[in-house]
């Protein structure tokens, strides 16, 4: 493989260029991964790259997007910026994808992009981008380096806006004339992110009005959690039997088998939670946003009653009052404010609501009855009965996510890396980058039929590279999502939603994985066994009927009820 190939011969690089004092800084700050799509406008940077192979991994990718959401999953995990570098052009804008899904999921991340010379701008040179344009939305800072001198400066700031604040992508081109000059000073120190804590007056008003309320609600949610903020804020709930629910796709910031755990607000919720979010007078968020799908369409609370009730703690000020008015507010990296609020005492427990969330939890995560021969309520619960604890899980945007998220169930922390963004296309990618990370682990990518082809080239990255990850495939033959608001819109009227597949077991033997194909519910676990088994990468292929299209829901059910309608 690329990455254990024999000592290179000397570069012909001088010490000091730009390109070397990048490198030297992402080594400085700890980085010891870097996804990529290689390119001929940073072949200076690979080069120095070369140097440091004892420090930093080249996980060299099939496509800009692959590498991209690898980069973001790296983010996810570590709590570090995942590093991702593609070339000019076509390789930026096709690495969007997962600066998209940093900056919903609120990920650190830097996506380095090869760039045309300096004295090329503004001529429309080949693969031309104006990136500060181009990304500017996207991501919390998108710049170039245009002083070699400061090359170090902008690295070094890139990590600093990556890590500060609510966490999110940078986006730094690199002008290929610049990469060969002198890079100017050396980095010194690695980057130490500035981090807000609560007031004690904050926590005195939150006891205050935590003592006071008869149905609370706890909602965690967003990145920068640490293992012992968890653990902390786990136990504060379980001593005063606090009630608590995490935000969409943020299911492993705490043990779903937390006494007092209620569910997860997100897509396809639980109508018991919803309620119970509606009708609590306290509600404490640590983390979350409470964005769109969290919120059911901004639906959940009313504005008018909101504020009186809603005690708000997110480390992005310009997420405060953003949607909703709040009776308290702080500015707080979430880890801190969990460790602090963790030791506030209210004097008093709620043990009836605890036990009511943790009921209605455990009803609505028993798996259904389905009407084909494959039921993925029973898949999900038979994959976390055989995973140990601490295994990896990914997923991609369709209705075949819907049943894992009410169905597994997460018992650790940073095992789930899911996109907020909806990117499909996510989870093979994801699950790469936490195999490279977490060699030890058992890693499993939970794709759709749809979802995986926009991926499966890193297929070819997976056996590249070793990295013995096991795939599901969960095949319907539709892009499940569109075709069940197709139907309840449209009803009867198909059109672009069927998908023509091919043979999942035999591509991925083609690979040089192992294939399984799974047509009964029963087949599922020695399928699952076998994969964990088979010392290399491995696809287990799930025939499913588009009919169930997700829990609790049939396509001729949503048909008729859309016609019922008129």
């Amino acid at each position: 493989m690329s990455d254990t190939a024999s000592p290179l011969p000397a570069s012909p690089q001088t010490s000091g260029t730009a390109a070397r004092r990048l490198v030297e800084t992402l080594v400085m700050n700890g980085i010891d991964r870097v996804f990529c799509v290689p390119g001929e406008s940073y072949l200076a940077v690979l080069d120095a790259l070369g140097d440091h192979r004892d420090a930093i991994k080249v996980i060299t990718c099939r496509h800009e997007a692959g590498a991209a959401n690898m980069a973001e999953a790296y983010g996810k995990l570590t709590g570090k910026p995942g590093v991702c570098m593609v070339t000019r052009g076509p390789g930026a804008t096709q690495a969007a994808i997962g600066v998209h899904t940093a900056h919903q999921d609120s990920t650190p991340m830097i996506l380095f992009v090869g760039q045309i010379a300096l004295t090329d701008r503004g001529r429309g040179a080949f693969q031309e981008v104006d990136y500060r344009q181009v990304f500017g939305g996207l991501a919390k800072w998108a710049t170039e380096i245009e002083s070699p001198e400061r090359t170090t400066e902008i690295v070094e700031r890139a990590f600093s806006t990556a890590l500060q604040g609510r966490m999110g992508p940078v986006v730094v081109a690199l002008p290929e004339d610049i990469l060969h000059c002198d890079g100017g000073p050396a980095p010194q120190a690695p980057v130490v992110a500035a981090a807000s804590a609560l007031s004690d007056d904050f926590l005195a008003e939150l006891t205050r009005l935590l003592s006071g309320a008869e149905r609370p609600l706890l909602v965690l949610g967003g990145s920068g959690w640490t293992q012992a903020a968890s653990d902390a804020i786990g136990q504060w709930c379980e001593r005063h039997r606090i009630p608590l629910t995490l935000s969409f796709r943020r299911k492993d910031i705490l043990s779903n088998d937390h006494p007092c755990y209620g569910g997860d607000l997100g897509l396809g919720c639980n109508p018991e939670l919803m309620q119970r979010a509606r009708d609590s007078d306290l509600i404490i968020a640590i983390g979350a946003r409470l964005g769109e799908n969290p919120t059911q369409g901004y639906s959940l609370f009313e504005r008018a009653q909101i504020g009186t009730r809603l005690v708000h703690v997110h480390p992005g000020p310009e997420e405060l009052g953003r949607v909703w008015p709040t009776r308290l507010s702080a500015c707080a990296d979430v880890s801190l404010a969990a460790m602090a609020i963790s030791r506030i005492d209210p004097g008093r427990r709620w043990d009836g609501e605890a036990s009511a969330a943790r009921a209605t939890y455990d009803s609505f995560s028993t798996p259904v009855t389905v009407g084909g021969r494959v039921n993925m309520s029973e898949v999900v619960k038979a994959l976390g009965e055989a995973l140990p604890a601490d295994a990896i899980v990914t997923n991609g945007a369709g209705n075949f996510a819907a049943w894992l998220h009410r169905f597994y169930r997460h018992r650790a922390c940073r095992t789930q890396l899911a996109p907020t963004s909806g990117a499909m296309g996510y989870g093979l990618p994801a699950a790469l980058a936490a195999k490279s990370v977490h060699p030890d682990k058992v890693v499993v990518a939970v794709t759709g039929d749809g979802d995986f082809m926009m991926s499966v080239s890193e297929m070819a990255t997976a056996a590249q590279h070793g990295l013995n990850i096991i795939t599901l495939v969960v095949d319907n033959g539709a892009y499940g999502t569109i075709r069940m608001h197709q139907e309840s819109h449209y009803p009867g009227r198909v059109v672009a939603t069927d998908l023509r597949n091919p043979d999942f077991v035999a591509l991925a033997e083609s690979f040089g994985a192992r294939g399984y194909r799974v047509e009964t519910t029963e087949a599922f676990a020695p399928a699952l066994k076998a994969a964990m088994d088979a010392g290399a990468p491995a696809l287990i292929h799930i025939l499913t009927d588009a009919e169930d299209i997700a829990p609790g829901r049939t396509l001729s059910g949503l048909r008729e009820a859309a016609r019922s309608k008129g």
